[in-house]
Parts: C-alpha cells; sequence; structure tokens
C-alpha cells in the first residue's frame, strides 16, 4: 500500500530525488545501433515544464546519421542514468520516478535537420499502470528490462524520414504544482516500406498540459485508474487499466546487454562533430554472405566482434585484417 505524502514531504523528495536519465541507444529487430542515430541530450536532467520547447526532444546535439528501419520492424529504445553506462546493475531511472512511458514518430522532409517543435507527432506505443495489484508503473517494466522499451513501427506508415520520440514521465513529486518531471528523446530513422498512412498528429509543446489529470496526479496512493497523458496510439483503442498481478518476468534478455560503452558499430561510425552526412547500415538476416572471411586467431574475437574498449576482458586480437591498434586505441579497419 502507498502512503499519502504532505506537501513538505514532497517537496524535500523533489529536492532529493536525484536519479535522472537519458534515451541514448536504439535496437532495430534486436541489432544494436547505439547512439548511432540518437540526438543525444547534453544533461540527464529533466524538462520540468509541459509547455517548453525542449518537451519534444530535450536539449541535445546536432547528428548527421540516419538509421534505416522497415514499416513493421520491432525496435526498442533504451534509457541509462549516465551517458556511457549501460549496466543493468542500475536501475534504468531510479528514485521511485514512478510513471508512464510512451513513443511518438513524426515524419519530417529531413530527419538530420527537422525541427521537432514543427513536426506532427503521432503515438505509437503506451504504457501507464500497468497493474493495480499492486501499483505497477511502465517506468517499473523499463527498469526491469534494463532500460529496454519495445514497440513496433507501424506496418502501413508512409515510407521517408521520420523523427522518434521516446519519453518518460516521473510522477513521484507530481502531486504538487509544477512536481512532474519530463524525460524526452529523439532518434533519426528512414522508413521504407509501401504504405501510405499518415496519422493525425499533434504537437510539442501542446499534446498535453501541466494539469492534465495522468500529469497532476498523487502516485503515492493505491490506483484504480490513471489516464497516460496525450493522444492514443496510432491504430489502438484507448488504454485500458490492467488488473493482472505484479509482473515478475524481464522481457528483454539482459544477458545480452551490454555492460559498457563503447559500442561497436557494425558497418557505421558513431557520430561525432566532424562526422559527414551518412546512414547507418544495419544488418539483416537477409545479407549476402562475402565470399571470403578473415582468419581469426586463437581466442581472437570473430569478424565484428568486440575486440577493446573500457572495462572490456574479453579477447583484445580480432579477425585478421579488421582490427589495428593506434595510439592505444583499437579501431576497425
Amino acid at each position: 500500500m502507498r502512503f499519502a505524502l504532505t506537501s513538505a514531504a514532497v517537496a524535500s523528495l523533489v529536492a532529493s530525488a536525484s536519479a535522472h536519465a537519458t534515451w541514448q541507444q536504439l535496437w532495430i529487430n534486436g541489432v544494436d545501433a547505439g547512439t548511432a542515430c540518437t540526438r543525444q541530450v547534453t544533461s540527464n536532467s529533466p524538462v520540468t515544464s509541459a509547455s517548453e520547447a525542449n518537451i519534444a526532444c530535450n536539449v541535445h546535439l546536432s547528428n548527421s546519421n540516419v538509421c534505416p528501419i522497415r514499416a513493421g520492424d520491432v525496435l526498442q529504445v533504451e534509457m541509462h542514468q549516465q551517458q556511457g553506462d549501460r549496466s543493468c546493475k542500475n536501475e534504468a531511472i531510479g528514485g521511485q520516478h514512478y510513471g508512464p512511458v510512451t513513443v511518438y514518430m513524426a515524419k519530417v522532409s529531413d530527419a538530420k535537420t527537422a525541427s521537432p517543435n514543427s513536426a506532427g507527432w503521432f503515438k505509437v506505443s503506451e504504457g501507464g499502470l500497468m497493474s493495480n495489484n499492486p501499483d505497477y508503473f511502465a517506468v517499473q517494466v523499463l527498469n526491469d528490462n534494463c532500460g529496454h522499451w519495445s514497440f513496433t513501427v507501424p506496418q502501413d506508415l508512409a515510407p521517408g524520414d521520420y523523427l522518434i520520440r521516446a519519453e518518460v514521465i516521473a510522477l513521484h513529486a507530481a502531486s504538487a504544482s509544477g512536481g512532474a518531471q519530463f524525460y524526452p528523446g529523439c532518434f533519426q530513422v528512414n522508413v521504407s516500406g509501401s504504405g501510405s498512412a499518415n496519422p493525425p498528429t499533434v504537437k510539442f509543446p501542446g499534446a498535453y498540459g501541466s494539469s492534465d489529470p495522468g500529469i497532476a496526479v498523487n502516485v503515492h496512493q493505491d490506483l484504480t485508474t490513471y489516464k497516460i497523458p496525450g493522444p492514443a496510439p496510432y491504430g489502438s483503442a484507448a488504454a485500458t487499466v490492467a488488473t493482472t498481478k505484479w509482473p515478475t518476468a524481464a522481457t528483454w534478455n539482459t544477458a545480452n546487454q551490454p555492460a559498457t560503452v563503447p559500442t561497436t558499430y557494425v558497418g557505421a561510425n558513431p557520430p561525432s562533430a566532424t562526422a559527414t552526412t551518412s546512414t547507418v547500415v544495419i544488418p539483416t538476416t537477409t545479407a549476402s554472405t562475402p565470399t571470403s572471411t578473415p582468419s581469426t586467431p586463437a581466442g581472437g574475437a570473430a569478424l565484428y566482434g568486440q575486440c577493446g574498449g573500457v572495462g572490456w576482458s574479453g579477447p583484445t586480437t580480432c579477425a585478421q585484417g579488421t582490427c589495428s591498434k593506434l595510439n592505444g586505441k583499437l579501431t576497425i579497419s
């Protein structure tokens, strides 16, 4: 059972809660694209007002990469508290930051340069009060799955460039006016397919307000209902409140999760200040087989496997002709 908090207790909670977080990585059909097409935010601090311009994608850096995806693909967005730490030992967002998780998409002419405030957004995934026996919010699902939230790109979407917007709304202090914390983050993709759908859209800011019932709410009490902010997901009926018991099984295989960055990008370079415009190459199961495979030294990493990095304790030799060492750093050639 949850307990009621006084105004003074809420103020103290706001001051002491420091478990902030950011959306960092994107997975495409189980392939880790890392931060290759992420609009990386400049800090892990939240947006504190639904009317701020930064409610769209937070304060972020530019990125000249776009990840290719297909309509119908299964994606995962990944959140962690600190940049560079993908450890499953730490909660994705701690401090009892209970609240909903939502994912939006917006069709744009150029994902690399599009303004998120000018874009028209439609929701493709949401989770709120997943269970009320006891209360179990979507943020807890995120934490139980090493920061991963899975969703499917609508099968009938028109092809073209899109922005993807993932968001956590932390409600631990939302019983006080203006106490909700917003954690949005965006990714740049190009969708291929034969669809033609252009769903109805909303704007950020404007999709919801700080006084909406799903934002101005006391989550430190037993809840039987909860209204997720924003529109219903495209192609879905309005969400219903789950009445199942507290889930116990994670849906993400945390054994496959990297412990720390850097991530080895397959066929692409991670974004940098001097990066040239490019499209990230994501391998698929239908990719052609090379006519020859470089030999791998005994005990060495396989082709495209990780062979170095901070905290890496595995093999440091690679398939012949694919790794080199420059100024003490391993690189892929």
